[in-house]
């Protein structure tokens, strides 16, 4: 599983300009669409930029590539329910072919006839079920340049004097599982402490991507529910809500993850 920084609802301003390409965002709920990148183009010699852009898509493979065609026309889609960093940088790489092809940009009024399709899959990992119940995978509001950050979240108490040590212990299992950004909110009452802790990466670029095994980081968590007296969920009403925060421990990309109070 990839955690981190991505793009879903907006475009990610001031870090991408795109001549070609126009973003479109997702819809979640009932409309449960993916965000997508498209570009409407006509080309001189479409089978030649084909062989070229399939050369550059085997760079880039976990992005899911679609390209329709009409003669010397195309509609190149990438689209996700979470568009990282090496989407984007697979886009610029797209557009430097078109502009090296001469690419006409198309008014997306034109009529578009398909004539015929080019799908690209991903190359993913085989899907695996959450073993742990204790886990949520969560997303999060916009930050720098419209960013959210898909994250795994854990509520838990635990008597105030072990909370040091629990802290101390979740770093080495991040070190462990290339986790790189934790974080989290507390409340300390009648020497118990409520948690909310947040676990993620940065951002998720073709250079570095970090894959997470979150069953194996989960069964090191749940370990520690044998080390310390760890309850999972929070005690007490409302009033004892971790909303104290957040405390940063580990942490990368951060004006892209949190908002500093």
């Amino acid at each position: 599983m990839i955690l981190g920084v991505y793009w879903y609802f907006k475009f990610p301003d001031h870090l991408y300009d795109f001549t070609f390409f126009k973003f479109y965002p997702g819809f979640g709920g009932h409309a449960d669409t993916p965000a997508e990148l498209a570009a409407k183009v006509q080309i001189e010699n479409t089978n030649d930029f084909l062989i070229k852009l399939e050369k550059l898509k085997a760079n880039f493979r976990q992005i899911h590539l679609q390209v329709n065609i009409n003669e010397n026309q195309l509609i190149i889609t990438i689209g996700d329910y979470q568009l990282f960093d090496f989407h984007f940088q697979f886009v610029t790489e797209i557009e430097k072919l078109l502009i090296c092809e001469n690419a006409l940009l198309l008014n997306s009024g034109i009529p578009f006839t398909i004539q015929s399709s080019k799908s690209y899959p991903p190359k993913r990992e085989a899907f695996k079920n959450i073993e742990h119940r204790f886990i949520q995978m969560v997303g999060s509001d916009l930050k720098k340049s419209n960013a959210e950050n898909y994250m795994v979240r854990i509520d838990c108490n635990l008597p105030a004097q072990h909370k040091q040590n629990l802290i101390n212990d979740l770093v080495q299992i991040c070190q462990e599982e290339n986790l790189n950004v934790f974080y989290y909110n507390d409340f300390n009452f009648n020497d118990h402490c409520n948690l909310m802790l947040f676990f993620s990466n940065g951002r998720q670029k073709k250079e570095n991507i970090q894959k997470v095994d979150i069953n194996s980081f989960g069964s090191k968590v749940r370990q520690l529910a044998q080390k310390y007296p760890l309850y999972f969920g929070h005690f007490g009403s409302f009033k004892e809500y971790p909303l104290h925060g957040p405390h940063t421990i580990l942490m990368v990309d951060e004006k892209y993850i949190i908002h500093k109070k």
